[in-house]
């Protein structure tokens, strides 16, 4: 391959991928993406609302919930007003700098709430297994440090990927597979060498969300084991039914991360309606069913959300 010019060096903008075969009906398939963004607005900001103003919450559980509703927040907003913009005004270009800023917001608020979803496992942890020692152990001042520590990972793992790209020459096509920007998406339209994007961006992952998935798991086996230890079927369902929230906002996370992972990895001959799909499910999935599911089996949020309705 000839080198690049000059000017391939610093691309202008990238094209974000539309829908294919309705694209005369993108104003009309936006509408129920922004019906699902204005849900994820409301449900996450009545989370951090109800726990603000009511002091019973005012434990490490709940404050992680309150963490895990403004990265949700912070997630989809970064991502989808531009992409209804797209859909209703047709501004499909985005900036090489624009594309580079939200790729950086996108992967390090994903890994700040891996490190979320992990923190809340080892509460449920040691709430049962040791509850004794739970008030000891976690306060308030360890959960507002265990915070800071997972803005700090996410920063310092994630913020390489737009930097490694920085350098690279575009010089091929400049459409993206999806409507926003994602690091590996970026990355195959280089016609440079990307071996150290792609093993970075690997390591990466795998260091954080890889990690993180195999000690929520670990918890989970512990805590297994300590309910089975129980004398009664009803004690065991009893106590185990406390981490039911939990364990479906980690699905709602980790499934479609692996989806859009293997969609990247392994589906490259699939249509290009299943990356966007899959691309959407995982910025929206987890923003719009995590209220939902703590809303529906916490009785306090739930008390609350019926009378402020």
């Amino acid at each position: 391959m000839p080198f690049p010019n000059s000017s391939d060096l610093s691309p202008a903008s990238f094209i974000l991928a539309s829908i294919p075969g309705l694209e005369a009906a993108h104003f009309w398939v936006a509408i129920p993406l922004c019906s699902a963004y204005i849900m994820a607005v409301a449900g996450n900001c009545a989370v951090l609302f109800i726990v603000k103003t009511e002091p019973s919450l005012h434990v490490p559980m709940y404050f992680f919930l309150c963490m895990l509703a403004a990265i949700d927040l912070a997630l989809s907003t970064s991502t989808v007003p531009r992409v209804l913009a797209f859909y209703w005004f047709n501004t499909k270009e985005i900036s090489f700098s624009a594309c580079l800023i939200q790729m950086f917001f996108i992967h390090t608020l994903s890994a700040i709430e891996s490190t979320i979803l992990l923190a809340m496992a080892v509460d449920r942890y040691v709430a049962i297994c040791h509850p004794l020692r739970h008030a000891a152990i976690l306060t308030n001042a360890t959960t507002v440090k265990i915070g800071l520590a997972a803005m700090a990972r996410g920063v310092l793992f994630f913020l390489p990927l737009p930097l490694l790209l920085l350098p690279l020459p575009f010089c091929n096509s400049r459409e993206l597979s999806h409507s926003f920007c994602l690091h590996q998406d970026v990355m195959n339209l280089a016609c440079a060498n990307t071996t150290p994007s792609v093993v970075y961006g690997l390591t990466a992952i795998l260091l954080v969300m890889g990690l993180d998935a195999l000690l929520i798991c670990l918890s989970y086996l512990l805590i297994l084991k300590s309910v089975l230890r129980l004398a009664s079927w009803r004690e065991r369902l009893k106590v185990f039914s406390t981490c039911i929230a939990h364990i479906c906002v980690v699905l709602a996370f980790y499934v479609p991360l692996i989806g859009l992972s293997v969609v990247h990895r392994f589906g490259k001959d699939l249509a290009p309606l299943v990356h966007i799909i899959m691309g959407n499910m995982y910025i929206l999935v987890p923003a719009v069913l995590n209220p939902i599911i703590y809303g529906v089996r916490t009785k306090q949020i739930q008390r609350r959300i019926l009378n402020l309705i």
